[in-house]
């Protein structure tokens, strides 16, 4: 089967949740498509930009934050705002962090929330930092928060 995605790779996500319809809606708001398969307790996206293969896996138990944070790296600053406006007009809660030090770069980002507790980020690295992490900030830098606005690192 001949592969149909741009790059000569792309990131296979492989995400297990006990919430799969709530999933699925968050998947297609996040990434602005519709999976392209979906099987009994099986969804998968074809996510072009960024290139990411992503499944959902029904599973009835999840624990939860097992991974630390997933994220889209983005080359400029409008992305980060154009992905906040379009998440909050879907009705996701957001929480924007922007000129912001973590992980030794300055950024921008905003941060969404999906339904089993995984914290993902779109990001803009503005310049690189000496330091890992504002000392007098609340960004979280790379340790998720559960607080959003409208209510999430490197």
């Amino acid at each position: 089967m001949k592969r149909t995605f741009k790059e000569t790779s792309r990131l296979h996500l492989a995400i297990n949740t006990n919430q799969f319809d709530k999933s699925i809606e968050f998947y297609e708001a996040l990434f602005n498509i519709k999976p392209s398969k979906v099987k009994s307790g099986y969804a998968k996206f074809d996510v072009e930009n960024p290139p990411i293969n992503l499944t959902l896996n029904e599973a009835s138990q999840v624990s939860g934050n097992q991974i630390n944070h997933l994220g889209i790296e983005i080359k400029v600053s409008q992305g980060v705002k154009n992905q906040l406006e379009r998440l909050e007009a879907l009705g996701l809660e957001t929480r924007l962090e922007e000129n912001t030090t973590c992980c030794f770069a300055k950024q921008d980002k905003v941060w969404v929330t999906d339904p089993d507790g995984n914290a993902w980020e779109t990001f803009v690295v503005l310049e690189d930092s000496e330091l890992r992490k504002d000392q007098n900030s609340d960004s979280s830098c790379c340790i998720p928060s559960t607080e959003t606005t409208n209510a999430g690192c490197c």
